[in-house]
């Protein structure tokens, strides 16, 4: 998989392309045309959204999610208990569930679960509808989603300084921790068990199992 994001290097590569083009205007003139009309169709996207639906804006495109299967939501759900609780008991910050729009400076994202550390969350009014981008995000693979999560939503989040990203395989049972490091995500955990512990929630480990079993929850939970 690609894990490298868009450097500085490779930004400088496309700009000394285009102005090594000699219809360099033309070229311009034509992305700022297609920007302007994906601009609007955002704005339109912003004032058809609502609360019950679930649905993204990526690359220019609206993206409507279908209704998740349990394990899905099951394993969602375990989740963000444990982080919210933990992030409640110590004051230090948001953690956002499922319809929490993520607006970056192109897209639009939904993700299962985010956090946002208090330095942020403390600046939410209770009729915030959009966020900027949180400390950590998971997402649950789907076939539907699996290509995003590990693709643009990969490159946008590490590209605007999520710090932590977890990639969680509900069929595998399996988790994915990146940290930001240098500007790339760096794979720090892959496993099926064991424990992990996040970078930007200070603190928190928890058994990988308890993220997909009642039982191990549970007792993740009494441990708290």
């Amino acid at each position: 998989m690609e894990t490298l994001l868009l450097t500085k290097e490779m930004s400088n590569r496309i700009f000394s392309e285009i102005m090594d083009a000699p219809d360099a205007y033309l070229v311009l003139d034509a992305v700022h045309k297609a920007l302007d009309e994906e601009r609007e169709r955002r704005l339109k996207f912003y004032n058809d959204i609502t609360e019950e639906q679930k649905v993204e804006f990526i690359n220019g495109e609206i993206v409507t999610h279908s209704p998740a299967k349990f394990r899905h939501s099951n394993i969602g759900g375990m989740l963000y208990t444990l982080l919210t609780l933990y992030v409640r008991k110590n004051k230090l910050g948001f953690v956002g569930f499922e319809n929490v729009m993520i607006s970056l400076t192109r897209n639009d994202y939904e993700p299962d679960i985010s956090f946002f550390r208090k330095e942020k969350a403390i600046e939410f009014s209770q009729d915030k509808m959009f966020y900027p981008a949180p400390d950590l995000i998971v997402e649950i693979l789907s076939p539907s989603t699996a290509k995003r999560d590990r693709g643009i939503k990969f490159k946008d989040y590490g590209a605007h300084g999520v710090e932590e990203y977890w990639i969680i395989d509900p069929v595998k049972k399996t988790m994915e921790q990146y940290h930001l490091m240098d500007n790339k995500y760096e794979l720090v955990l892959n496993a099926d068990s064991g424990d992990v512990k996040s970078f930007a929630v200070k603190g928190f480990q928890i058994p990988i199992r308890a993220i997909f079993d009642d039982d191990e929850n549970l007792k993740a939970i009494q441990n708290l």
